[in-house]
Parts: C-alpha cells; structure tokens; sequence
C-alpha cells in the first residue's frame, strides 16, 4: 500500500487496528535482527488491508510511530531498523543528501560528456536525482527538506547529514549562486531561515539536522588558492575532481581540457588545506584499450602527488548528447564486452590500498539512457564474484566496513597505516576487528614544508586533521547501542592518537576540517574556532 502523500492523523488512525497484530507479530524478529536478517514480507501478506492491499516497511513505519506518540504503544526495540527502506544508506554513520545545482555553462567540452538542456551539463533527466530536482524546480531549500523527509519516513536517523551538491563544476557558478544555495540547504537542515551563510552556519551547530560534510564537485584545472579559500569559506570538507584518466595523450583524445599535472596539483593543493579529495576515473575511454587502463590506474597508488581518499569508478558509456556519438558512428570507439570489463575492474579492485574507499564501480544512468556500453547496475557484484572467483578480495575501505556487524570496542585494534603523499607524511589510524573489518578511522597529514601553500594562515605550521569516521548503522546524535561503533568513544580516541603522533613530530598545533554541524564536538574534545577550522595547541 503506498500513499501518493504524507498520511494525515486520520488515515494513521484507520490503519492503527490492522497495524497492532502485524506489530506484536514482529517484536520477537526485530529485536534479533542484528543476529539474523528478517524479511517482514511474509508477515505483510499474513495481514492484508481491507481490499487486499498490504503494508509496506514505510508505511507500517509511520503508523508505528502514530502509535507510539499517542501512547498506544510503548517502543519496540530493534522495529525501526527491521523496517529501515534501504538500509544501507546509512551504514556508513550518516545520512547522505545529494541535492543538484541548476542548469550553468562548464567550461570542459569532454567527448563523453552529455549536455541535455534544462539540466547541468554531464546530467540525464532520466537520473533520480535530477528528477527530483526538475521536480522541484532546483530550489536547494525543498530538495534539501525532501531528501531529509524521505529518508526519515523509511527508518534512518537524519541528524547526522553529509550534504553532497551535485550539477557539474561547482567552481564555474557565481559566487552569490554558491552563497545563497548553500544558505537555503542550511535553511532546511535548521528549521529557520538565515539571513547570510555565516549566520546559518553558525545555526546548524545546534540544528536539529547537523551538517557533517559537505561534498562539491570541481574539475582539477579550477582548484587554486583562492578557490581552496572560498570552498573553506562556504564549508566545503570533501571534493570530488573528474580526473577521469592519468594520461596526457587520453586527456587530450577526449578534450577534457587540463593535464595530468593539473590533476596533481589540484589533488596536493586540497590535501594541504585538510580536504578529503574524491577522483573520479573512466576506463574504456577513447583512445584507450584494457591494459592501458590497467596501467592508468595503477598510477592512481603509485605517484604521491594522486593517492586519492575516495574513488569513483565511471565506464565510459554512450548516451544520448555526447560527441562521443560521432566516434561510435565511424567505428573510432566501441564499448568493452561485459566479459572483459568485468575482468578490469576485478583487477583494478584488488589492488586499492585499504585508506582508499571506492564509492561507485558503475554511475548510476537509467539503462534506457545507455545507447552503447555496460548496462549492468549490478557491476559492483559481478566484479566481488569475479574476485571471489580468482579467490581474492578487495580490501577497499568501502568493502572493510563493520556496517551492522556487532562489535565489541574494547577489543578492536588500532592500526597506523603510513604512506607518503605530495602533500606530506599521511597517517590512516583506523580501529579494527579481529577480522580486519574497519570501525572507525581519522585521515592524518603532517605536511611537508617543500609542499604548496594553499594561503590559509591559520593552518600554516599546524598538523592536519582531514577526516574522522566511525562506521556503523547511523546512530541519532547522543544515542547508544550495545554492540555499535558509533558514540562508543572511538571517535575520542583517535583524536588522541592523532595528537600524540602529530607532538612526536614537532607539531604544536592540530587544526581540523571540520562540518559546521560538528564543531560543538570538536570544542568538547579542547578545540576552538580558528578561521574556518578547529584548532588545538599539544604542546
């Protein structure tokens, strides 16, 4: 049964009777569910709906709340996970709301890249999120209030946000477009309305909804100083950068516009002033073959000025609106075989470090959309049974993840995994299971005094904080669970170390990139505002 609107008081109420007896029918599974997975399914279809009409998680959700705020009920443990729509978008710790920024030139005109009209260029209308934000008429204030109310109703905490604005090359729109977009997602997120973005910063601290991270998307040719300063000013604490190749003649093939170079340097320069750096990159590109790819992507781990945190992988693909569908039509450029991609990835897989976590192994294009190329949505998984196949695993971040599995925090091991960067010297701490699996994990940097100097003085000489996680379904701010990562302290933890290891090194001084929503943490940890960052003397 689904509503085509949010249920009023009374529709709750009518659906209060039916909803009791499936209710006590699920208390003894949701409070094992984190043994044992359960599927609700079969108990829907036991207590049908007048008409033949059956509950869903969502809805059975929303009348279980009903009936707890009126007191019918008291609480069930474990019932609002067991019905959680999508579980796993909050596994990681947070809840991710991607918005998308309204239509704007971009300078890039890369073979591969789509430009339908009404929409930011690389963008289809047939994507869920530019759906929505046609839907919505790309007003960042109800596509914020949205997403926040969607994920809500299906069962996931919404207090802790990491806010991902999506559209293209952020750094090509104008400034007070960037100010005010992200003033009015603020707005959502606070409850009230701002009346500039420092003030609703400054509000979010103790909004019911913080902002934990917020995530741009940039190409490498636009980062310099000033613009690493203004996405510091605006709050930004992760960029994505469409690297898309690491070779200069397949850079230059697909006119993407800027060089390998480029890349390193914007890479190093986001790094230097504490920014998690996401790279986005494409095998099957023309001009390319399988063992090209093979090779590129090994210089992502292998070259110091790349080593990126967080990687998409995109296939190339055709779709409608692309220039790459003149090469298509003189044979110049053919998609790979299912076969043989898979086999790419798979390789490309097991050799990711285990401080790098890949987000995406396929872009999330409607299959209708794709003219020539992999359709697969499920790409991910036919590449983890490929490994499996070879009898090996990807020991990315992503796939190391304790997500539900219960944990006991006194037993998890800290691990300090080192490697060097462009940057400077890189620490990842992470606390882990007996198993090896990642509970939470904070990002290091003691920067090298020959590096590049972003021109934040406030951070000039300090250690750097890029980065603290702690894995696990996403727990309501002060909310406990036996058995979760999250509130456990491990967060304090790894502060500390980081402090101790950054004092060992001469350091005086740690500064951290914090979101505007976690700065009253930072501050109950003995940091203080400093700029746009939270900076603590260890001396």
């Amino acid at each position: 049964m689904r509503f085509t609107h949010e249920p009023t008081r009374e529709e709750l109420e009518a659906l209060a009777g039916p909803a009791l007896p499936l209710l006590r029918e699920l208390a003894l599974p949701a409070g094992r569910a984190e043994e044992a997975p359960f599927d609700p399914s079969p108990l829907f279809r036991r207590h049908p709906l007048p008409g033949g009409r059956l509950f869903n998680k969502a809805l059975l959700l929303r009348v279980y709340r009903h009936l707890v705020a009126t007191g019918r009920i008291g609480e069930i443990p474990g019932l609002e996970a067991l019905l959680q729509v999508k579980r796993i978008r909050t596994l990681s710790g947070v809840a991710p709301v991607a918005v998308l920024t309204g239509p704007h030139p971009c300078p890039g005109k890369c073979l591969f890249c789509p430009s339908e009209p009404g929409l930011p260029k690389s963008y289809l209308s047939g994507e869920p999120g530019a759906m929505r934000a046609l839907r919505l008429g790309f007003d960042p204030f109800l596509q914020t209030r949205e997403r926040i109310r969607a994920l809500s109703r299906n069962g996931h905490p919404v207090d802790k946000v990491e806010l991902l604005v999506l559209g293209g090359t952020w750094s090509a729109y104008p400034y007070l477009y960037r100010r005010d977009f992200l003033k009015r997602c603020l707005d959502a997120m606070n409850g009230e309305e701002a009346s500039t973005l420092e003030e609703a910063q400054a509000l979010n601290e103790k909004a019911p909804h913080r902002e934990v991270g917020l995530v741009v998307e940039t190409r490498p040719d636009m980062v310099t100083p000033e613009e690493v300063r203004l996405l510091r000013e605006e709050g930004a604490t992760k960029v994505q950068l469409g690297a898309q190749a690491l070779d200069d003649r397949i850079l230059e093939i697909n006119r993407v516009g800027y060089s390998l170079e480029d890349i390193r340097r914007a890479v190093t320069l986001l790094k230097r002033a504490a920014f998690k750096v996401v790279l986005h990159w494409m095998p099957n590109l023309p001009g390319s073959d399988p063992a090209r790819d093979l090779e590129d992507f090994g210089r992502l781990f292998s070259d110091p000025a790349l080593r990126p945190d967080e990687l998409k992988i995109y296939p190339c693909t055709l779709v409608e609106g692309a220039e790459l569908k003149e090469l298509f039509a003189r044979g110049e450029w053919r998609p790979y075989p299912e076969e043989r991609l898979v086999d790419l990835v798979a390789r490309c897989k097991k050799e990711v470090p285990s401080y790098c976590r890949i987000n995406r192994v396929f872009r999330d294009i409607p299959a209708p959309a794709i003219l020539a190329g992999c359709r697969k949505a499920n790409l991910r998984h036919l590449v983890q049974e490929r490994l499996a196949q070879w009898g090996r695993a990807c020991r990315c971040l992503r796939c190391l993840e304790v997500r539900s599995r219960p944990r006991d925090p006194a037993g998890l091991e800290l691990v300090d995994l080192v490697y060097s960067s462009r940057a400077g010297e890189e620490h990842f701490l992470s606390f882990r299971t007996g198993e090896g699996r990642v509970a939470g994990f904070l990002r290091l940097l003691l920067p090298s005094p020959q590096g590049p100097d972003p021109g934040i003085p406030e951070i000039r000489g300090a250690a750097l904080v890029r980065e603290v996680h702690v894995y696990g379904p996403a727990l309501p701010l002060g909310g406990r669970k036996e058995g979760a990562a999250q509130h456990q302290g491990l967060g304090r933890r790894l502060m500390a170390r980081a402090e101790e290891i950054s004092r060992g090194s001469g350091f005086r001084r740690v500064a951290v990139i914090a979101g505007v929503g976690t700065r009253p943490w930072y501050a109950s940890l003995g940091y203080e505002r400093s700029g746009t960052y939270m900076m603590r003397r260890i001396f």
